[in-house]
């Protein structure tokens, strides 16, 4: 572990080359999904990076070709179940998207096999993402149940259109890193075995650049994520009132059963 990540210990974290910190989503058999613990510390590791004087750039990617396919099911769980839990991670939940904002370095992503939830955020609120053409990026939390509070309502409107952030959003309807990069959701997409070298390729240029001039840029083109602020505050909101709900209990039991959720009518 590089100096000055040493408490990351549940995510791979390494320097490719000078001026780049690579992090890496890594949870054997689970395809990389978001535990607490990883919660916690994907949440803080951005203000690692930003503080880190070795940094001029971070990749964030997940281990054996997928990115994350969100959140563990027992921290779902754990939120549903427990209201300290609910809260503690509706606050990580908030501090994730404005720490990855407000890292004052570029952040570069690159998405292979399946994004999905807490994943998907890292992914998409990446300065630059680098998909793969099978790339299967999906928000799933309609299907379970819950609102899409954890990053979509502050970023795919302003990256895809309305249209297009409904439909996927309310139909839990996935893309491909093609699709994704047709309608905007991705910056760019590439063939499957390209999206590493292509994403360090990136990083390598910026990590070239001036550091004073991406860091601004960044931080000016992200004054329109804050000003969605408010609206990303209230999904978030949203979502965790979702998690006191019985729909949510449906759709663990659906996700557990690999069946298609049965929601009563209200």
């Amino acid at each position: 572990m590089p100096a000055g990540y040493g408490s990351f210990d549940s995510l791979a974290i390494d320097r490719p080359e000078e001026g780049i910190v690579r992090i890496v989503l890594d949870t054997p058999g689970k395809l990389n999904a978001v535990t607490a613990r990883m919660h916690t510390q994907l949440v803080q590791v951005w203000r690692a990076v930003d503080a880190d004087p070795e940094a001029r750039v971070a990749i964030i990617t997940g281990a054996g070709g997928n990115f994350s396919s969100g959140g563990d099911l027992e921290l779902v769980e754990d939120i549903a179940a427990d209201f300290a839990t609910r809260a503690r991670v509706l606050r990580e939940t908030r501090d994730l998207v404005y720490n990855l904002i407000d890292c004052s370095k570029p952040v570069v992503s690159a998405i292979e096999g399946v994004a999905v939830g807490a994943g998907l955020v890292v992914a998409l609120l990446a300065d630059v993402s680098v998909a793969g053409r099978s790339a299967r990026l999906v928000d799933g939390h309609t299907r379970l149940g819950v609102a899409a509070g954890d990053h979509a309502a502050i970023v795919w409107p302003l990256l895809c259109g309305m249209a297009k952030a409904k439909y996927h959003l309310l139909l839990c309807e996935p893309l491909s890193g093609e699709e994704a990069e047709r309608c905007g959701l991705v910056s760019l997409c590439v063939d499957d075995a390209e999206v590493q070298e292509r994403a360090l390729a990136i990083a390598r240029r910026l990590a070239a650049g001036s550091p004073t001039a991406l860091s601004w840029t960044k931080r000016a083109l992200n004054q329109w994520l804050r000003l969605a602020g408010p609206i990303f505050d209230d999904s978030a909101a949203l979502e965790f009132l979702g998690f006191t709900g019985p729909d949510v209990r449906e759709g663990i039991a659906a996700v557990r059963e690999k069946r298609a959720p049965r929601f009563e009518q209200g």
